[in-house]
């Protein structure tokens, strides 16, 4: 009956098949915390997250001591949501940021990518910290989950056995302080408390009375289950306790959680009780740019967490995307991206605090190189039976530090004799524009059309290396849309003599070019860019073609009408890399067939059925096609909340006929310029 009571007050019961612990609540401090510890001496952990407590928040609570319990914490900003544009990226939401708390993953292993009741941590891929923890049976650790929200608990739904108790509070912050303090009281030794008040009260605003009250209820709840410890550490020396707040995601300035990659919703914290090595920033303000991502992620806590409980996996079996920040290295930004010879994967990281260790790595659990004490870089090499995309987890190794990434490759067989894939001769047959792009002022090589800024005085046009290996290294063009005139035009555009979109003897056309975003794909965002287009690209219904950069990373073609539209959407680059773009349109058969040859994502191809009226629209407005912009120049400055920024274009082709699979894929195996053909 106790237990029931229990339940009912709380509101929640336990998950995964574990009754509730049935003794009272110590909540209002009528029962006095023991004077004789329940359970073990050693190690023991909390891990407290409380969603919407942003880090501007609790220093400024912290500043005004509004928060005494917690004035005692060692707080420094941190990031969550993955790096933008690449395979590890995701949702700044509760959800995909709950599951890299419990993992120390990000979505490509845990899985979790919304914060809907169906999904599930991949526990095959990325078990849980409570899992990994009792993999030691001496240990015998006592495990624990008490959260305020339901979606929380669903996420560990497919793994069995790992937790002592997880408790369901259904909303009720109350319960979660008085069952995690009865929890701490009877001995368990990993548990993890899940705060809303505050993620519901940011609603209002972070400004508003509500959620000032909601974060100072909160904190006094935590300060609760601090005092729980103290008290046991009192009575017990020998009891060595790590506490880590944090929450799973940042808000914007209106309290919204949007899911973007924008600096605000990647920003957390992480406070400790303990000082962590490895740990920087401590009591700073978090940084606004992408210096951001060179401090902690939530992808450290479960390793931390582990090694505070001696139970860190060896490193041929570290699936971490994160560090233990006990460890006296730092070992930040690891990255890959596949060689220019798409026959080899580069690795690089960052290294700071003690870099006195040789540098190892791991492929798949297996060492394939021992590096000298400060190397920040890897080439390793493939070797795969046939062309196909390849995937690896690397882990990288330096000193106490070591971080799992896993990567892909769209691996490209040498064949003899060299080069292994050659341009196809035919692509010269109906070649109407071609721009090398070695050289500024940009000139057609076929002497059919022009291509300069569209306004004089907002040239943001310059030369950077492209991608193509010797003897053919040269130049590409960057089109810079933050440089523009007193009207806001940027960009450059490209004039036909003679327009293939509207010329009624031409049946079919094809547009490709070599295409490199910025390091993040910044221009993804809110309503993407313009990366080529011949129209008003506010919306895509109006009349003309339009190529765009989105979200993720992702490319979309289009064509419009002025009422209608058609689109081929979910194509995806890799941030920072030279792929090949092209859009295919036959005018008599009413096909769009965009293609999209990434180096990490391979080459990615759809058709889509366009129509007559569409067909008839294709000119746009007749102004000629906007690089880096639309068809008016003014793309940007009319989609404010789109970043301007630098887009790389090279080889830059348009042909009066249909391209082949086989000719478009030659231009990106060979990775040759037109400029080689006869």
């Amino acid at each position: 009956m106790c237990a029931l009571l229990l339940l009912t007050a709380c509101g929640g019961g336990s998950g995964n098949g574990f009754p509730p612990i049935g003794t009272p609540s110590p909540g209002s401090g009528s029962n006095p915390a023991p004077t004789v510890n329940q359970g073990k001496s050693g190690p023991k952990a909390l891990v407290v997250e409380i969603d919407g407590l942003t880090h501007a928040a609790l220093r400024d609570a912290m500043a005004q001591n509004k928060v005494p319990a917690l004035q005692s914490l060692r707080v420094a900003p941190a990031w969550t949501g993955g790096a933008n544009g690449t395979l590890s990226e995701q949702r700044t939401t509760d959800g995909p940021g709950w599951a890299t708390l419990l993992t120390g993953t990000w979505a490509q292993r845990h899985g979790v990518r919304w914060d809907t009741n169906d999904q599930r941590i991949d526990v095959k891929l990325a078990p849980s910290v409570f899992a990994l923890a009792r993999q030691n049976k001496t240990t015998a650790y006592k495990t624990a989950s008490v959260t305020a929200s339901a979606l929380y608990p669903l996420l560990l739904s497919n793994e069995t056995g790992t937790l002592d108790s997880a408790i369901d509070c259904a909303g009720s912050d109350t319960c979660v302080t008085d069952r995690t303090a009865q929890l701490i009281d009877t001995g368990y030794d990993l548990l993890v408390a899940q705060y809303g008040a505050p993620g519901a009260a940011a609603s209002s605003g972070l400004k508003s009375d509500a959620y000032q009250r909601a974060v100072a209820d909160t904190a006094a709840g935590v300060g609760q289950l601090l005092a729980r410890i103290a008290q046991r550490t009192a009575n017990d020396p020998k009891e060595d306790w790590l506490v880590i707040l944090t929450t799973s995601h940042g808000l914007d300035t209106f309290g919204g959680a949007t899911g973007l990659q924008d600096n605000d919703n990647k920003t957390i914290f992480i406070a400790s009780n303990k000082t962590l090595a490895a740990q920087a920033g401590v009591g700073t303000a978090a940084p606004a740019d992408a210096s951001l991502l060179a401090l902690s992620a939530a992808t450290d806590i479960a390793p931390t967490v582990l090694r505070h409980l001696g139970a860190l996996p060896a490193a041929a079996d570290y699936r971490f995307n994160g560090q233990a920040l006990q460890a006296a290295t730092s070992l930040r930004g690891l990255s890959a991206k596949t060689g220019a010879d798409k026959r080899s994967i580069e690795l690089s990281w960052t290294l700071a605090g003690t870099t006195t260790a040789p540098v190892q790595v791991l492929r798949d659990g297996k060492l394939v190189a021992m590096l000298p004490a400060g190397s920040t870089a890897y080439v390793d090499p493939i070797v795969a039976e046939s062309d196909g995309v390849y995937a690896y987890l690397y882990t990288v190794v330096a000193g106490e530090a070591s971080v799992a990434l896993s990567a892909q490759i769209a691996y490209v067989k040498p064949v003899p004799p060299e080069p292994p894939v050659t341009l196809a001769p035919t692509l010269v047959n109906g070649l109407v524009n071609y721009y090398p792009l070695n050289a500024l002022p940009a000139v057609d090589a076929k002497s059919a059309s022009t291509l300069a800024p569209w306004a004089a005085d907002a040239n943001g046009g310059t030369l950077v290396d492209d991608s193509f290996p010797a003897p053919n290294k040269a130049k590409a063009l960057r089109v810079d849309s933050t440089v523009k005139n007193a009207s806001g035009t940027a960009g450059y555009r490209l004039v036909q003599n003679s327009d293939v979109t509207t010329n009624p003897a031409v049946t079919a056309f094809t547009i490709g070019f070599w295409l490199r975003t910025d390091n993040t794909c910044s221009q993804g965002v809110s309503n993407g860019g313009t990366v080529i287009g011949n129209k008003n690209y506010t919306t895509g219904g109006n009349a003309g073609l339009a190529i765009g950069l989105f979200g993720s990373c992702e490319i979309r073609f289009n064509v419009g009408t002025g009422s209608a539209r058609a689109d081929s959407n979910g194509y995806s680059l890799s941030a920072g890399q030279w792929a090949y773009v092209a859009v295919v349109i036959d005018k008599a058969a009413l096909t769009m067939k965009g293609y999209v040859m990434d180096p990490v994502r391979g080459i990615q191809t759809n058709s889509t059925a366009i129509t007559s009226a569409l067909v008839d629209k294709l000119g746009g407005l007749g102004n000629g096609l906007g690089l880096n912009e639309d068809g008016t120049g003014l793309y940007y400055q009319r989609e404010t909340s789109s970043p301007r920024g630098a887009m790389d274009f090279d080889d830059f082709a348009i042909w009066n006929r249909s391209l082949t699979n086989d000719e478009l894929t030659s231009i990106f195996k060979s990775g040759t310029p037109l400029s080689t053909l006869p």
